[in-house]
């Protein structure tokens, strides 16, 4: 497994890194309650490549902090303070979800520092269905006692998903849960619920301006085709405004992707050559 380090926001945060490889630099965002662990999965498909990965503030190795500043913005932030101390003028971004959204932001307010940006199942319109969902379990400690049987409930109750092996479902729940004494805790601070909520009572703001900002650089869309996050008619509609992207629906697969199918690694790859 690759080295954890660590760096310091200049708000005093201690947030942790993985840096491997060598080649373009790829800077991987995981999704809202997630960690740097989620791009395990892709990690042996990408070729010649720097990947780097974060635990946004508060999740995974990184400090816990006030809950006002888990925000796309903030983390946005983030990175952009992880690439100032690595010394990266220019990377591609890799976006799952929460992490789609601050590539977003990255490429339409630091547009030279961005060579390209894909997007895994995530876009300007996010479904209120797949909000419901995440609203019913964020910032609660899981039911399950162990990981086994949280791989269990996973591989009968998420949204969208086929012909998943159960070992896959067992890995996944290492990587977003912790055994204890007590049961399974969640690899995270639990008021980042507290931030979710107050963005879902706040008015949605108007992202298609930030997805266009993409339109100048190498894009890629990755969807799964029962996400109940990036819809179909949202999917259709970012390809009808800009065409010229990558774009591929991942059969069997709901939100979000775990990217080393073969669709996903076909495009992630042909869009990595686009970058170059």
């Amino acid at each position: 497994m690759t080295e954890v380090q660590h760096f310091t926001t200049p708000d005093g945060l201690s947030i942790a890194y993985t840096d491997e490889g060598e080649g373009l630099p790829l800077i991987a965002l995981s999704g809202l309650t997630r960690n740097h662990r989620d791009f395990d999965f892709v990690a042996p498909h990408l070729k010649n490549v720097r990947l780097i990965r974060m635990d946004y503030r508060g999740r995974g190795q990184s400090d816990r902090a006030d809950w006002s500043t888990y925000t796309v913005p903030a983390e946005a932030g983030d990175v952009l303070a992880l690439m100032a101390h690595l010394g990266i003028d220019k990377a591609a971004f890799l976006g799952t979800s929460r992490g789609g959204l601050i590539s977003m932001v990255i490429a339409a307010t630091q547009a030279d520092r961005v060579l390209g940006v894909c997007l895994n199942d995530v876009g300007p319109v996010v479904d209120r269905e797949g909000l419901k969902v995440i609203d019913g379990y964020i910032g609660r400690k899981p039911k399950a006692a162990t990981l086994d049987e949280m791989a269990t409930i996973r591989a009968q109750t998420v949204n969208g998903f086929e012909d998943v092996p159960a070992s896959r479902w067992r890995e996944e729940a290492e990587r977003s849960y912790v055994e204890t004494d007590d049961g399974l805790d969640i690899r995270y601070d639990p008021a980042l619920r507290e931030s979710f909520l107050a963005a879902m009572n706040a008015e949605m703001p108007d992202l298609w301006p930030l997805f266009m900002a993409l339109a100048a650089k190498p894009l890629a869309v990755i969807r799964g085709a029962g996400s109940d996050v990036l819809t179909a008619e949202t999917a259709a509609e970012m390809r009808n405004r800009i065409p010229e992207m990558r774009y591929a629906e991942v059969p069997g697969r709901g939100h979000a992707p775990f990217l080393d199918e073969p669709e996903a690694v076909e495009t992630i790859n042909a869009w990595l050559d686009d970058c170059r």
